[in-house]
């Protein structure tokens, strides 16, 4: 059996102690972040060391690959990739064409995350952001109407897919109104909810057939005015299953950051009983590996299913001609330079 949740780890090589944990609790999978980062052959270690010792054929190794400032894999070893906000410049001018270059530079990150055992990407990113909003999504997003997002966050997915990595999209039901950065507090979203389904909610629910997403660590006080998004029941039930539609794997965003309180198991547990299948502890930090696990369920029912249709979705990788991605992202970065 599996556990329940999706664990960080804390340096370029897995350390005794980790590999012990990993065996024992056999999480769903593990994410990277740029202090697991060195070059090629140690990321490759490093991966490989964590599924031997989960031990388990299913088994997801995320990266926030987005572009951009959001890119954990970066020169001289991996090419530097537009920001979402570089294709959205590019949309009004050639929407096809764009939507093309999108497809092909998440194919060309595809090909460079398989090189290294890599499976799951957290991108698209597809909040709506409106003016007045706080910068952490900034030049994440691709555009500031849902349709141009739907379009361009699409193109993301499929090159993705086509490339054999999963997509996880984020941050639903929409980090784009976010008054703060829940990295450092808790952000509170006021509008009505006719605003939200009518705008924020509207690229998750064009998208809701796809197999993954992360919640968002926000307030939507028009629909549970305490607690954000993701520890809330009421919000998973009603807007994301519900009004969204989405049935397929739901991660939370980080159990690390500040916009949450009480402890980690606490914060696991409670995004798991809001309706999350999998919660997310990013930090790598040993003692709150072994304290999370020690709370979280076993997947089963349901999560079990979709974890397992989130890992179905991960297929060979399809032809890519290479030489068309790498001019379609130079053309984009010059045009964004």
């Amino acid at each position: 059996m599996r556990s329940a949740f999706i664990t960080g780890l804390a340096g370029l090589e897995l350390t005794t102690v980790e590999a012990a944990l990993l065996k024992a609790a056999r999480p769903a999978g593990i994410i990277l972040f740029q202090r697991n980062v060195a070059d090629p052959a140690q990321v490759r270690r490093l991966i490989a060391a964590a599924r031997a010792a989960v031990a388990a054929e299913d088994f997801l190794v995320l990266i926030d690959q987005e572009g951009g400032r959001v890119q954990r894999l970066r020169p001289p070893y991996w090419r530097q990739m537009p920001a979402a906000a570089s294709y959205g410049a590019a949309y009004a001018f050639d929407p096809a064409g764009t939507q093309r270059a999108a497809r092909l530079a998440a194919g060309l990150m595809a090909m460079e995350l398989i090189a290294l055992g890599i499976n799951t990407s957290c991108a698209p990113v597809l909040d709506v952001p409106v003016r007045g909003s706080h910068d952490i999504i900034g030049d994440r997003a691709y555009g500031t109407t849902p349709e141009q997002v739907i379009a361009l966050g699409r193109a993301v997915a499929e090159g993705l897919l086509a490339g054999g990595v999963l997509p996880v999209m984020k941050h639903m039901p929409g980090h784009g109104r976010a008054n703060q950065d829940s990295h450092l507090a808790l952000p509170r979203v006021d509008a009505p909810r006719a605003d939200l389904e009518a705008a924020d909610f509207v690229p998750f629910r064009a998208l809701a057939q796809l197999p993954a997403a992360m919640t968002a660590h926000v307030v939507f006080a028009a629909i549970d005015p305490v607690q954000p998004a993701s520890v809330s029941p009421r919000v998973t039930a009603e807007v994301i299953r519900g009004s969204i539609g989405f049935e397929g794997l739901l991660m939370s965003d980080d159990l690390g950051m500040s916009a949450l309180s009480g402890s980690m198991p606490e914060r696991a547990l409670a995004v798991i009983a809001a309706g999350s299948d999998l919660a997310l502890l990013c930090r790598g930090d040993a003692a709150e590996l072994e304290a999370v696990a020690a709370v979280v369920p076993r997947l089963q029912g349901l999560a079990l299913a979709r974890f397992e249709r989130a890992c179905a979705a991960i297929g060979p990788a399809q032809a890519l001609d290479v030489a068309e991605a790498e001019a379609c992202v130079a053309e984009v970065l010059r045009a964004s330079a």
